[in-house]
């Protein structure tokens, strides 16, 4: 057991079960935190957590804090909320996950915290922000990168920007996955109308640059007999972008939209998918794809440098918006595999990702970042 530390971590929606990569991040990372000896606590948004959802996950404890929820205002209200509470409990380590809330950065040195910034993505390149938020955004990379104590990169690409764009270096810890046992059943996937092994994936939530509706166009131009495409993720945000998605899967044969899911539900999706797909125009190291490849499924990715980073075989690519090469990718993947070849393909995938992407050895690189960010001399 190492020296205790107590971290308080910020930047995230809710833990645990809450949609978004982040907070997939932060539900692995910290239990793992506090089996090596630190005390974690997490400040969470008050529309993501309700007053009867538990204040502990895993001896992680969590600070619910308010927010309104949605729009522009969410998380610099949060983050600023966050940064006054961290100001009076007085953490050994303040940990700031994003760019965003990484704009209060200064405000968390100047109240004499030691602090750590996640980059987890150039989030100002998303396809939703105005020109203004964009400006805000990367104003907090700024702030995050200049005035942290220290910093994290999740990919390679991510720490070239941190390097090219703000002159500083950072730890590279990636993302992480756990690599599940493959569920026996399938009744939560019928109860979808799905086929085992016979339904395109894509699990992420509904956002432009998630490219559902380039997946859509590319799965009905590419009129696969007999398969189904399966869009999972939250369905009740009211935007307009959400809106479209759902307008456009409804009047498109086989498209079902499961809504959001977790636990065994969504083990079973992944486990008896035919093919996963990121249509992606952003990612920072994309957690959803990385558990694809733990269920030893194949995948098909947009040519992004976030999905490129993870070295897989080029035919697992296609050009970013190419809905002729998508759907082309589609048309192959649905070509009969045996049971042998499918057998090997599974359990290659499944070493793989699991020798390249554990989250214990992120757990402890993160505790060595928090470690040095107490040496007296890292200003």
């Amino acid at each position: 057991m190492v020296k205790s530390l107590h971290v308080l971590a910020l930047g995230l929606r809710g833990l645990p079960d809450v949609e978004g990569g982040i907070e997939r991040h932060a539900q692995h990372l910290y239990p793992l935190l506090v089996e090596l000896g630190c005390s974690v606590d997490v400040v969470v948004r008050s529309p993501y957590h309700p007053l009867n959802k538990p204040l502990e996950y895993r001896g992680v404890r969590l600070k619910r804090i308010w927010s309104p929820k949605g729009g522009s205002l969410e998380t610099i209200l949060h983050s600023l909320l966050g940064t006054l509470y961290a100001g009076v409990v007085r953490p050994d380590v303040l940990h700031i996950h994003a760019i965003g809330p990484a704009l209060l950065t200064p405000l968390a040195r100047l109240l004499g915290l030691r602090v750590i910034v996640t980059h987890h993505g150039p989030d100002y390149d998303r396809e939703k922000w105005s020109g203004f938020a964009r400006w805000v955004l990367r104003l907090g990379e700024w702030m995050g990168m200049r005035f942290s104590n220290d910093r994290i990169a999740i990919s390679k690409t991510i720490r070239n920007i941190i390097a090219d764009h703000q002159g500083r270096s950072a730890a590279l810890i990636p993302n992480g996955v756990e690599v599940p046992e493959l569920p026996n059943t399938c009744a939560k996937v019928r109860e979808f109308g799905l086929v085992p092994a016979r339904y395109v994936l894509q699990v992420s939530r509904f956002v432009p640059e998630k490219r559902q509706l380039d997946l859509i166009r590319a799965f009905s131009e590419a009129a696969v007999p007999g398969w189904k495409l399966a869009l999972v993720g939250r369905i009740d945000g009211g935007d307009a972008y959400t809106a479209e998605v759902i307008r456009v899967a409804g009047r498109t044969p086989n498209v079902v939209l499961t809504g959001f899911q977790q636990g065994r539900t969504l083990q079973e999706l992944f486990g008896h998918a035919g093919v996963f797909v990121l249509p992606s125009s952003h990612e920072g190291l994309p957690i959803a794809l990385l558990e694809a490849l733990s269920f030893g499924l194949p995948v098909i990715a947009s040519d992004i440098p976030a999905n490129l980073e993870l070295g897989l075989s080029p035919e697992c690519y296609f050009p970013l918006g190419n809905i002729r090469e998508l759907a082309g990718r589609l048309e192959k993947s649905a070509s009969e595999e045996s049971p042998s070849v499918r057998s090997a393909r599974v359990r290659h995938l499944r070493e793989w990702v699991a020798r390249r992407y554990d989250w214990n050895t992120v757990a402890c690189q993160t505790l060595e970042v928090y470690r040095r960010a107490m040496d007296p001399t890292v200003l």
